[in-house]
């Protein structure tokens, strides 16, 4: 006689094998981690004893649901503002608040809330995207869940590094340090293709590859994000993403709403992963993914709650349920996601498209012993009926609640029984979370009142993604300039001519920032007005970041359209003051040591500051800004500037004498 060190009898025995076998009344054994042993309870009991026999009492018995997209810490936004735009609910209140409060404790927490909230719904493992994903991993692990934690990497500043050259080394230190864990699979994170760079899928792939661990990425997630990278590549995401050779790594592609069907074979040719979340694409009015042709053409799909700020939960059974009925609804055919199938997504389905169904997925002997015990008894269930295989199936999608889970074991051990969570203080964690709360209610309301709110709320704000490195000195003469200008070593793609019209409000207090409304004239060869737009923008306080040699990287800012009078925003804003700057500008674009710089020949009218040279280049990278910073110093040299009349100071704040 075989022992196990847990025998569970008397259950209905689902195992989303590849056979979809049942068992009723069916038995599992379970040794350390993993399952010894799964078949009825008849044949298992001849074999097998346990140190422990648990009678089921005709409770399912199943594999853990795996979420296989979200981003736990915001369990802690939760609720924050819905039913919003989505520029609103993302620059006016999910950025400035992770800005503020989002630290390696704000993640733990976060993390840890999220994770008694799936270990009562059911789920056993879940992949993760976010910042401080150490954190994320060690709440995880403390709690007992089995998780694929992305570390995140964009190409501007985040909670957890300035550069992205600093979040690629944080990435390489947690994978190094998680690699071959019990629980946690490291990964790296590139967000998506909009908030990337060539450079930083290359770099996040070729790390993925070498520590054979999973690339977790959003892609095609709606509609203007696609629209984007047409015009911008000229291809669409799936391609592009091939061209850079993104699926040489272990693909997890969040989303995918937007694709087509030749995306969608390239992407079960290369293995990739496909993560649907139905209720965060529902809510945020992105669409539907294809699911029912992605599974038609055998891609590995699973299924995600997408974040719990933007769903607002982490119930997987809702998410079958709504996968199963927005097929339905997309296709016009009700068998388009059968009930069957919403589980397989749930459970094999997620561990293949996560890449570990190899451990996890299905109640199979050698994988481990990640399962829950669902109470399908209760009156919202019944009656049931066993003459169909599949009435398992639907009773699970189409009636079972996540309330009626009443135990939750990963690897082995026990993370609920008899609906008491054993790994975490749920009422801690509560409170802790609640304090969150209210510093992030006082924060807001602050901020609510702010000039960016404002902004935001006019329509068409967005967070310009890039720095600048810049450099300015003044000249008495701009000839030399204009002749150097024309000699072989520089190669000038364009010039424009511009008259500018500056006016800035300024605000009490130091926290409010700057805005400035310009109206910019776009200036033709016989000095007529071509064409005309106005626009506004809202520098920080923030101090320049110093490069070296008196060279700045610029502050990010906020843009928005400028569709109303000066008159209207003067009245709209309350500034406390105002700054009128008027210039006549001639803007090249030009081609120096093989590097993009613009050059910008500016004569100050109003207030007669006189002529001054400026060189800027667009960057990402902190090595890059170093490098284009000697560049820069090079340049300003050849153009004939003196380093003598460098001028640190931006035109208001001569003005201001700041």
């Amino acid at each position: 006689m075989n022992q196990a060190d847990i025998l569970f009898t008397n259950a209905l025995v689902i195992t989303m094998d590849d056979a979809f076998r049942q068992y009723f009344p069916g038995a599992v054994a379970v040794q350390g981690d993993h399952i010894v042993a799964v078949g009825s309870e008849s044949d298992l009991r001849q074999a097998w004893e346990g140190k422990e026999t648990i009678d089921c009492q005709g409770r399912i018995v199943m594999p853990g649901l795996i979420n296989a997209h979200t981003h736990v810490p915001m369990t802690l936004l939760r609720g924050l503002a819905d039913d919003l735009r989505l520029d609103v609910w993302l620059m006016g209140y999910m950025m400035p608040v992770e800005r503020e409060f989002v630290s390696p404790d704000f993640v733990k927490l976060g993390t840890q809330l999220a994770c008694a909230e799936m270990i009562r719904s059911g789920t056993t493992c879940f992949a993760d995207m976010y910042y401080f994903e150490e954190s994320v991993a060690e709440g995880a692990a403390e709690a007992g869940l089995r998780a694929i934690c992305g570390s995140s990497v964009l190409k501007f500043p985040s909670p957890d590094a300035k550069f992205y050259e600093e979040a690629l080394a944080y990435t390489r230190t947690f994978i190094q340090k998680w690699k071959g864990h019990p629980l946690i699979i490291p990964s790296v994170a590139p967000h998506a293709p909009y908030t990337t760079t060539p450079e930083i899928l290359k770099a996040c792939m070729e790390m993925a590859v070498e520590f054979d661990v999973p690339l977790q990425i959003h892609l095609a997630e709606t509609a203007q994000e696609v629209e984007a990278i047409r015009n911008e590549t000229g291809m669409p995401v799936i391609p592009y993403m091939k061209k850079h050779h993104l699926f040489n790594a272990k693909v997890i592609a969040a989303h995918c709403v937007h694709i087509d069907e030749g995306e969608i074979r390239a992407l079960h040719n290369v293995g990739a992963g496909v993560a649907h979340n139905p209720s965060s694409n529902l809510k945020l009015a992105s669409g539907s993914a294809p699911v029912r042709k992605m599974n038609d053409l055998h891609v590995k799909v699973g299924i995600g709650t997408d974040g719990p700020a933007s769903n607002n939960d982490l119930d997987m059974f809702e998410e079958m349920r709504l996968a199963s009925f927005v097929a339905k609804l997309q296709t016009g055919d009700p068998t388009a996601v059968p009930a069957r199938t919403a589980v397989l997504m749930a459970t094999r389905g997620s561990a293949a498209a996560c890449h570990i169904g190899d451990i996890t997925g299905s109640l199979t002997v050698g994988k481990r012993a990640d399962l829950i015990l669902v109470d399908s008894n209760p009156v919202h269930n019944m009656p049931y009926f066993l003459r169909d295989k599949n009435a398992a199936y639907a009773r699970l999608v189409y009636a079972t609640k996540s309330t009626d889970v009443t135990d939750t074991m990963v690897n082995g051990k026990w993370l609920m029984r008899n609906r008491q969570v054993l790994t975490l203080d749920e009422k801690a964690l509560v409170s802790r979370s609640m304090e969150y709360a209210r510093r992030i209610d006082a924060f807001l309301t602050t901020r609510e009142k702010s000039v960016l709110s404002k902004l935001v709320a006019i329509g068409g704000a967005m967070e310009e993604e890039s720095f600048e490195v810049q450099m300015k000195v003044r000249i008495a003469d701009v000839a030399p300039v204009l002749a150097a200008l024309k000699k072989p070593e520089i190669a000038v793609e364009y010039m424009k001519h511009y008259r500018q019209f500056d006016t800035y409000f300024l605000f009490a207090g130091s926290s409010q920032g700057r805005l400035r409304y310009r109206e910019d004239e776009l200036i033709g060869e016989k000095d007529e007005i071509v064409s005309a737009r106005a626009r506004l923008t809202l520098i920080g306080q923030d101090p320049l970041y110093p490069m070296q040699e008196q060279v700045l990287l610029s502050r990010s800012r906020y843009l928005a359209p400028a569709g109303n009078s000066l008159r209207f925003y003067r009245e709209y804003f309350k500034p406390s003051s105002e700054v009128e700057v008027q210039k006549d500008r001639q803007r090249y674009l030009v081609r120096f040591r093989d590097t993009d710089f613009y050059i910008n020949i500016d004569q100050v009218t109003k207030p007669e500051l006189g002529s001054f040279l400026e060189v800027k280049s667009r960057t990402w990278s902190k090595a890059d800004a170093e490098q284009k910073s000697k560049l820069v110093h090079e340049l300003l040299k050849f153009l004939g500037g003196a380093e003598t009349d460098i001028v640190t100071k931006d035109y208001l704040e001569i003005v201001l004498g700041l």
